[in-house]
């Protein structure tokens, strides 16, 4: 069986997207929202990058 990437419904802040991301790759869903504040503040692309993410990310079943 393989994994899919899909929104959390558990543990979400805003829409659940740095939740899935984190439950995909197994890590802490604190590591995953850091690196998105970081690519906001610092790049300014996390910004695009998360919105992206919360319309074409399907919600967990």
């Amino acid at each position: 069986m393989y994994k899919r990437l899909y929104k959390s419904r558990t543990d979400k802040k805003i829409s659940g997207v740095c939740a899935g991301i984190a439950e995909y790759f197994d890590l802490d869903p604190t590591i995953i929202r850091l690196l998105f504040i970081v690519l906001v503040f610092g790049y300014g692309t996390g910004l695009l990058a998360y919105f992206i993410c919360a319309l074409v990310m399907p919600e967990e079943p």
